[in-house]
C-alpha cells in the first residue's frame, strides 16, 4: 500500500503538503469507487420502462347491486320442518272403491323403497324367499304377501332377478290407487 501511495504522490507537484496529498488521494479513491457503483443495468431499465408503457390498466365498472326482495313466510300453520316426522297411522276406513291398506305395519315399511336393495333369493322347504338389504345394512327375508316401502307395497311375486310388488298411493280424494313397483337384482 505504501508503494501505491508513493506512486500516487509523484503525480502531485512538490509544493503540495503531505496531508493535502493524502486528502486528494482519498477524494480521488472515493470518486473512483462511486464511479464503479454507477448503474450498469441500462437494458433492465429500458425493459421496465417499456413494460410500464405497455400495461396501462383500467378499472372496470362496478357491478350492479341487486335489490333485496322481502319474503313473508306464510307457512306458519304447517308442520315444523325441524321436528321429527311422525307418520300418521294407516287409515282402515272403507273408501269409495279401489284397494285400501289395512294391516299392521311390518319392519321394511319404515324405509323408502329406493333405500332398499334386492340382494338374492333363498328356497327353503319349497318356499321361495327374497333377501332384501335395508339402509341399516341388515338383510331381511321376505316372501309373497309381505309388505315393504313407505307406500304400502305388498310383494306379489319373487324370482331370481326381481321382487315385484303392488303399492297403494292415496289419490287425493280419500281413495287409493294401486301402482306396480319392483326391486331388481343389481348387475
Amino acid at each position: 500500500m505504501s508503494r501505491y501511495l508513493h506512486n500516487m504522490t509523484t503525480l502531485f507537484p512538490s509544493g503540495v503538503s503531505r496531508s493535502r496529498r493524502r486528502g486528494l488521494i482519498l477524494v480521488l479513491s472515493v470518486m473512483a469507487v462511486l464511479n464503479g457503483c454507477s448503474s450498469s443495468y441500462g437494458d433492465l431499465d429500458d425493459w421496465i420502462k417499456e413494460t410500464k408503457e405497455r400495461t396501462k390498466g383500467q378499472i372496470g365498472a362496478l357491478p350492479v347491486v341487486k335489490t333485496y326482495d322481502a319474503f313473508t313466510y306464510a307457512a306458519k300453520d304447517l308442520r315444523d320442518p325441524f321436528t321429527p316426522y311422525q307418520e300418521e297411522p294407516v287409515e282402515t276406513k272403507q273408501s269409495e272403491g279401489g284397494p285400501r291398506p289395512g294391516w299392521v305395519r311390518e319392519a321394511l315399511e319404515q324405509f323408502p323403497l329406493d333405500s332398499l336393495s334386492f340382494v338374492g333369493t333363498l328356497e327353503k322347504n319349497g318356499v321361495q324367499w327374497g333377501l332384501i338389504q335395508g339402509p341399516d345394512q341388515t338383510i331381511y327375508r321376505v316372501q309373497v304377501g309381505n309388505h315393504l316401502g313407505k307406500n304400502f307395497g305388498e310383494i306379489v311375486s319373487i324370482n331370481e332377478r326381481a321382487v315385484l310388488l303392488k303399492e297403494l298411493i292415496p289419490n287425493g280424494s280419500g281413495g287409493w290407487v294401486a301402482r306396480e313397483a319392483s326391486l331388481a337384482l343389481p348387475e
